[in-house]
């Protein structure tokens, strides 16, 4: 097993090292650069003024020079203007004290750069923005695992039956219902004082306030309550949902029509027996590792339910990196959404190992 984890290690750390050095091209292309010096200058500059920009704040190197910088191997950029001021990324990054600027100020020293969009450190954004986020994940999870695994194996137990059917049906139905579609059928159902349900219930006197739900989750950061969390926690949970029931219900059938569990049913064992100690088991073994899978899903893919309900978490702030061109902000979101797949695909295998004892590490 610790040879496995130092081999998969090994490749986490290339895969991620290549990846990085893509997303670096791409952020780092001539267009996406005079992008930059236009939104931070002024979008008059001639190119002669392009150029002496970027040069001047460290994009005048050539691209490897600084994919080196970013990453900490070499030595970050100083610029000395001609009034004596100096400037550089370890300059720029240690609060423009140049006693204490190293020589040094990349990935492996644990700086990310400065933020040209929330004009802080990028770890100070990456990190206020992953809590957010995380607290929203953790409470997908909780309503979307348990729902998918009932409605799955409910499905499963009975193939072909009209409750087999009937959940498959809604299952598809979740998944094929896109986050900006629900999220937006759920506002206008819970969330409008003018339509929907709000204003029947405000009618009969059952709520106090204008609306049921709210339709903007940024007062979440200070004070989760069930009425600013539920609208973008039900979007997210419902889409993932139906993907983790159909994984759940095809295992599951696949289990029921085993020799074990025929043999299980001649011998007289109570099919809720059966269910329960002979198939649950063996029946998570798939919907396991798709739901280990599902936590980079949520991380990326919540950017349009973020958006959608003004959450400021990490995919709102990847939204924002990318229209404004903040590039910093991009390469270090990035990296995050790299080492969490890795990580997840990682604990998935080891957990994998676990649950299906025929499996063997060598």
């Amino acid at each position: 097993m610790l040879l496995f984890l130092l081999r998969r290690i090994g490749v986490m750390l290339v895969t991620a090292l290549c990846l990085t050095i893509v997303v670096f091209y791409l952020t780092n292309l001539p267009a996406k650069l005079e992008t930059l010096a236009k939104t931070q200058a002024g979008s008059r500059m001639t190119d002669a003024e392009v150029e002496r920009w970027l040069d001047r704040n460290g994009y005048g190197s050539p691209m490897l020079v600084r994919y080196g910088e970013w990453l900490g191997v070499l030595p970050g950029w100083v610029r000395e203007a001609d009034d004596g001021t100096i400037t550089g990324r370890c300059v720029a990054l240690s609060g423009g004290d140049t006693e204490q600027a190293g020589a040094r100020c990349g990935l492996l020293q644990g700086e990310w750069g400065f933020s040209t969009r929330f004009r802080d450190s990028v770890s100070e954004v990456i990190g206020a923005r992953l809590g957010a986020t995380g607290l929203l994940m953790f409470w997908v999870l909780i309503v979307m695992v348990p729902m998918a695994l009932i409605v799955g194996v409910m499905a499963g137990m009975r193939e072909g039956s009209r409750l087999d059917r009937t959940l498959s049906t809604f299952a598809i139905t979740t998944t094929a219902t896109p986050e900006y579609v629900s999220g937006v059928l759920f506002i206008a159902l819970l969330a409008s004082s003018t339509v929907g349900l709000s204003p029947l219930l405000v009618g009969w006197g059952w709520i106090d306030g204008p609306v049921l739900f709210q339709g903007n989750a940024r007062s979440a950061l200070d004070d989760i309550t069930l009425s600013n969390f539920t609208l973008p926690v039900m979007t997210i949970a419902l889409y993932g949902m139906g993907y983790v029931a159909r994984i759940t219900r095809a295992s599951m059938t696949e289990v029921m029509t085993q020799q074990y569990i025929r043999t299980a049913r001649l011998k007289g064992v109570s099919f809720r027996n059966i269910v329960l100690k002979h198939a649950l088991r063996n029946a998570l073994i798939a919907p396991f590792t798709v739901i280990m899978l599902q936590i980079p899903w949520l991380l990326n893919g919540v950017v349009i339910s973020e958006v959608l309900f003004s959450y400021p978490g990490f995919g709102w702030t990847l939204y924002e990196a990318a229209v404004n061109n903040d590039i910093e902000l991009l390469l270090a979101s990035s990296v995050v959404a790299v080492v969490v797949v890795l990580v997840t695909q990682l604990i998935s295998d080891i957990g994998y190992v676990y649950l299906n004892p025929r499996i063997r590490v060598s």
